[in-house]
């Protein structure tokens, strides 16, 4: 888990304390959390986002918004695709390719680590593009 994630979890259970064989996320009946629970409780949490932050109004948000980001995340520092695909439970691997579509920053360090000793004196084509450069500074 990410250290953020595991401080968040900390600050829940001291203020919600939980015995080890007790479910950490539970519903208004202490049953555990299902599918329809999350999406309402992270709708109730939408909500008062979007008075704080208008723009997120415009935005698509989803418990599967959460689970995506996070497989791209896991692609862009490197993870085997296999190892993501068992994280996320898929049965096939071109389901998990999916994920695996390379961002812009992936992009951007790919061309970074291409090696240009060949020609020091000259610039790569793409980097003498002012109007390039300037979109992928932009980013």
């Amino acid at each position: 888990m990410w250290p953020e994630t595991v401080a968040l979890l900390k600050a829940l259970l001291q203020r919600e304390p939980r015995l080890p064989d007790q479910t950490i996320f539970v519903n208004r009946y202490g049953e555990p959390l299902g599918a329809a629970g999350v999406r309402f409780k992270l709708g109730q949490y939408l909500k008062g986002a979007r008075e704080k932050v208008p723009s997120l109004a415009a935005k698509r948000v989803s418990p599967h918004t959460f689970r995506h980001t996070a497989a791209v995340h896991l692609v862009a520092a490197g993870v085997d695709v296999t190892v993501i695909r068992s994280w996320l439970g898929h049965a096939h691997l071109d389901t998990t390719n999916h994920y695996a579509q390379a961002n812009v920053e992936t992009k951007r360090k790919a061309l970074e680590r291409v090696d240009g000793s060949g020609r020091p004196e000259r610039l790569s084509r793409w980097k003498r593009d002012a109007e390039l450069m300037a979109w992928l500074d932009s980013l």
